[in-house]
């Protein structure tokens, strides 16, 4: 016997001044359901999930939740407000018996329930209303961004706490891995319309890409019958007037159909500019030791970053990662040890508080009044990588409408605040990128072209995350705290981290892994020195460098290829003059890192 669904929406449409959010929308959530809910940022999935929730309300349609069946809602921004405590917030509507479910989250999630709301974090406050949701254990659970501000030991507790659910969910979010793991529908929410495949997020992108195949390849028929038909009424409606009247007419509604058609919405047009040339070595610390009071932030630490590397930091929230960037970047001293910054740096630095952006300044304002990114004397102007541009026009790149230019900042998306500030670090020349939680609020294909455009940086980039996936397709070396004021380095993503770590699934407190698989015996905090006379640091470096050298060979010949069409020069000199450059370049960091391994090599042989 078919079981009645859990919740839905029928011929929903709802609109907030202008375009329509949503038309004719209709959904079902079935019992045991796990949809992830995707579109791009702006589209509108907030809005679906709080008129699923019931809190916003249609301009027209039905929704109907079946009886009995509870619904729990995880936003992006709890009211806390009147709460003494988040353990007060988080225990608020439970029976005073069931106080230790929100006990339980709260030890997965590293929630301080004793914490007042005022003093807590955006991301403490989230936790709080994901810990009450939980504990709560509705029968549909609504869960808006959840990953957000959480670490990855505290991502992967939720994720294993969900996969044990019976209860039914539709998620929001950014982090890939997190969905892949979880999902096993689709609601995609494309300009108004929502279309559901019974597949999970793995599958998603090829939908999508097949899905907007098949729509361009509709609209150039419908360009070539509109053309043909434009044709034939300029050449020969004279003689067939009366006739043909209604050939004319169905010409007009196929011109109508087509500028009824909405376009799909770009991608934000990053692209950065690497500025001048850094030295070889970029940043050389030895043996640095930070602490505060009694807390050990890094002990014996010791790196070495080349020009062109791509190092992650990783560990628990509030381990120490950015005051380690700061160590390196020279901004704090250590108790110990000594940091050497390379020549010609130039920094551009993505905060995670987005604390460059003031609140209460205009979007136009946070470009054209920043005194680097100003032009004098012309308000309306941004300098970007040295030439002046249109505000309006830049902004615009960045998918902000003309609308959006003279609100303020803190009437922004989450995902808008950082393609902003994008936008403000993508303005400035740089070699050294500093990437701190670069991932929170962006959708996917921001994510994607963000991750092509390091991809194609030629400085350097120090970048810490808790994005799983995004960490995989960027990282060159991972940087990992291990607890005690332990970090050691790896080389590769996160999945080599944990591979080399043997610790799949098995973490110690923390946030710290353990090092072996479960029921294995424990291994020594510290690994000993090899026997080959390298140190460990350098030991990992020795392993990295031949994926290094078959990286940049593989950017050599393909520059290589690009230059080799004769008539590139002619039809495209900047483009030329820029593949030249970088050729040269990569063909340098290629003998650099050779002659490394080579040095390397021959110290482990000595």
């Amino acid at each position: 016997m078919a079981r009645a669904p859990l919740l839905q929406l029928s011929d929903i449409s709802l609109t907030f001044g202008g375009a329509p959010v949503f038309s004719d929308l209709g959904l079902v959530v079935q019992p045991g359901d796990r949809v992830a809910l995707v579109g791009r940022n702006g589209s509108g999935k907030s809005t679906l999930m709080k008129v699923m929730a019931g809190l916003v309300e249609a301009d027209s349609g039905a929704r109907t939740l079946s009886p009995g069946v509870s619904v729990g809602y995880m936003e992006q921004e709890p009211d806390i407000s009147g709460f003494e405590t988040l353990g007060d917030y988080a225990i608020s509507g439970l029976d005073p018996s069931e106080a230790w479910r929100v006990e339980a989250v709260a030890e997965g999630l590293k929630l301080r329930l004793d914490a007042h709301p005022d003093q807590a974090s955006g991301g403490e406050r989230r936790r709080a209303a994901l810990a009450k949701l939980l504990a709560e254990a509705p029968e549909l659970m609504l869960l808006d961004e959840p990953t957000n501000h959480l670490d990855i030991e505290a991502i992967a507790w939720l994720e294993e706490e969900l996969k044990s659910t019976r209860a039914a969910f539709v998620l929001i979010s950014h982090d890939r891995a997190f969905l892949k793991a979880l999902t096993r529908a689709t609601l995609w929410i494309d300009r108004g319309q929502t279309r559901r495949q019974e597949t999970g997020f793995d599958g998603f992108e090829a939908w999508r890409d097949k899905v907007w195949e098949e729509e361009d390849q509709q609209r150039h028929k419908l360009d070539r019958k509109i053309k043909a038909e434009a044709r034939w009424a300029v050449e020969g409606i004279s003689a067939r007037r009366k006739r043909n009247q209604g050939r004319v007419r169905a010409l007009a509604d196929l011109r109508a159909e087509r500028s009824a058609q909405i376009r799909r919405a770009g991608t934000a047009a990053l692209e950065l500019d690497s500025g001048q040339t850094s030295g070889k070595r970029v940043i050389e610390a030895a043996e640095l030791s930070k602490a505060f009071d009694d807390r050990t932030i890094v002990r014996d630490f010791s790196l070495r970053v080349l020009r062109g590397d791509r190092v992650a930091f990783v560990g628990p929230n509030g381990v120490g990662k950015t005051t380690l960037l700061k160590l390196l970047l020279g901004e704090i001293e250590p108790d110990a040890g000594t940091v050497k910054l390379g020549t010609n740096l130039e920094v551009a630095v993505f905060d995670q508080a987005r604390a460059k952006l003031d609140p209460n300044a205009t979007l136009w304002d946070s470009l054209t009044l920043d005194p680097l990114l100003g032009v004098s004397g012309a308000s309306d102007q941004v300098m970007v990588r040295g030439t002046p541009k249109h505000v309006a026009g830049y902004l615009k790149d960045f998918l902000f409408d003309d609308k959006q230019l003279k609100a303020p900042v803190r009437s922004l998306s989450g995902g808008e605040k950082a393609r902003l500030l994008l936008a403000r670090i993508m303005a400035l020349p740089s070699n050294l990128l500093v990437l701190d939680e670069p991932t929170n609020d962006l959708d996917v294909e921001t994510l994607d072209l963000l991750q092509d455009v390091i991809g194609d940086y030629d400085g350097t980039v120090l970048l810490v995350s808790h994005d799983r996936d995004f960490l995989d397709r960027v990282a060159t070396q991972t940087i990992a705290f291990e607890g005690q004021g332990r970090v050691q380095a790896y080389p590769g993503g996160w999945s080599d981290y944990l591979a080399q770590r043997g610790a799949v699934d098995d973490f110690g407190q923390a946030g710290k892994p353990t090092g072996r698989k479960k029921g294995a015996a424990p291994v020594a905090e510290k690994p000993a020195a090899k026997a080959d006379g390298l140190s460990y640091t350098e030991r990992h470096r020795l392993e990295a460098l031949p994926a290094e050298i078959a990286r940049l060979e593989a950017e050599i010949a393909k520059l290589e290829e690009l230059l080799s069409d004769a008539e590139l020069f002619t039809r495209e000199p900047v483009k030329f003059a820029k593949a030249s450059d970088a050729l040269v370049e990569r063909h340098t960091r290629l003998s650099d890192a050779e002659e490394e391994w080579l040095a390397l090599e021959e110290k482990a042989s000595a």
